[in-house]
Formats: structure tokens, sequence, C-alpha cells
């Protein structure tokens, strides 16, 4: 089990200081209601991690994703095509990065954070956790290579849940800091979220080039 948590750990923090999740935490953190939708947010995060965990291990489970402990051929082929995805991700998000002065175009929803209840709140984390394209592909790939090792499936769980808690340090950490330093947490974080906003496409890119490259040669490694 130690083996395969520390072949997800690279993917595990790539989703944790993925920017957008962290300037969405952020924004809502500093709104009135903060204090009770950045908690909602946090759980939303957690239940949506845990149901793509849970739909993609029963189904690898069903699949027979290993054989005789090297993962099975249908494995390396989901990685690769993930890894390619992955790839094309971080490229085309470097491609659109903001030039020169230009701001970083922000959603809709992203500007309507004052409004969010808890449950819209809640809703949101589900959503990038288990909705948002660039931190699904990510996810799914966390997945595949848990349910490529032929562990039992309690030994799954467990590693899953170490890839998610890891993958949600990033929007957990800023959650604690606030409910912990109150106001104290405003400066910090808002310099945090600026800076974040403004590399934002660079970062993404990286990180998406770089765990495609893994997930590639994971895959070819496994053929």
């Amino acid at each position: 089990m130690g083996d395969a948590i520390g072949d997800l750990l690279p993917i595990a923090v790539g989703i944790a200081i993925s920017p957008f999740p962290i300037v969405a935490i952020v924004l809502m953190l500093v709104t009135p209601r903060g204090r009770v939708n950045g908690p909602a947010f946090l759980l939303g995060w957690a239940l949506g991690l845990a149901a793509v965990g849970a739909v993609v291990l029963s189904l690898a489970g069903g699949g027979d994703a290993s054989d005789d402990g090297a993962p099975a051929t249908w494995v390396s082929v989901l990685k690769l095509v993930l890894g390619l995805l992955a790839v094309l991700v971080g490229v085309r998000q470097f491609s659109g990065r903001p030039r020169g002065d230009a701001e970083p175009a922000a959603p809709g929803w992203m500007r309507a954070l004052d409004t969010f209840t808890p449950i819209k709140a809640l809703g949101a984390g589900v959503a990038l956790a288990a909705v948002n394209p660039k931190n699904l592909l990510l996810t799914l790939a966390g997945a595949a290579a848990i349910a490529q090792t032929g562990m039992d499936a309690d030994e799954q769980a467990v590693a899953y849940a170490v890839f998610a808690l890891v993958a949600s340090l990033g929007v957990g950490i800023p959650v604690v800091l606030a409910l912990v330093l109150g106001e104290r947490s405003r400066e910090p974080l808002d310099k945090v979220k600026t800076w974040l906003e403004a590399n934002n496409a660079v970062i993404t890119a990286v990180i998406f080039v770089l765990i495609g490259a893994k997930l590639v040669g994971d895959a070819i490694s496994g053929f």
C-alpha cells in the first residue's frame, strides 16, 4: 500500500495546489457568511472526491483492473488517454494565459459569492471536485492508479482516503486559517488569492504537463 500511496501523491498534490478552487474558497471566506460557507464548501469538495472515487473503484473492481499484480491493459490505455488529455490541457492553458496587463476573467458565479447560502457553497464544492473537467481528470487518474494495484477493497479505500485528504489540503488550509485566526487571516489569504489569480494559467499548465507526462510514462511501462 505504501508504494501505491507514494505513486498517488504527485497527482494529489497537483489537485491540492490547483489555483482555481483555492481562489474560490478564499473569495468565499471573505464574504459575510464565510465562516459558514467555507466549511460547507470544504464538505462539498470532500463529498465530490468521495463520489468520484467510489464510482471509479467500483467499476474498476468489476473490470479486473489488475492482472496478477500488473495493470490490466485497459487501465494502461485509460492512463495513456488521461495523460495525453492532461498534457493537452496544460498546453492550452499556457497558450491561453493573459498577456501583458490583461486581467484573468473570473466565472460569473464567483462574482455572486456574497449571495451564496451554505447549500450553494456545498454544491460549488461538489462541482469543483467532481464536475470541473480539470480536477475530474486528475481525480480519475488517481483512482485508476489505485485500482490497478490489485489491493483488496479495504486497502483501496484507505489509499483513496489518503489521496483525497492530500488533495483537499489546498481548500482545507484556508478554511482552518479563517476559523482559527478570524479577521487576521484576511490579509495573508488575500495575498495568496491575488498571486494565484495572476499566475493561474502558468501554474495549471505546469501541473497538468508534469502529471500528464507521468501518466503517459506509467501507461507505456504497463503495456
